[in-house]
């Protein structure tokens, strides 16, 4: 009696050109500190008020596309 695992097997080649980059994964939230200009704040806090989404999440998201920019 073969096991489920013996009967599998690999191809040679896959396709991935319709995958989708990084679907499973979840980046893990640290806490930290960092000093920002009072300005800088007030800008972000209003920007994300209008969005309906939290500043910290606003902050995120612009330095995560700031980052996939240089990639």
């Amino acid at each position: 009696m073969k096991h489920m695992e013996d009967q599998f097997e690999l191809k040679k080649e896959y396709d991935f050109s319709k995958g989708l980059r990084g679907r499973f994964f979840h980046p893990r939230k640290v806490s930290t500190t960092i000093r920002l200009d009072e300005d800088i704040i007030l800008y972000l806090k209003k920007e994300a008020r209008e969005k309906k989404i939290g500043y910290q999440t606003l902050l995120n998201g612009l330095l995560r596309e700031h980052m996939n920019k240089g990639a």
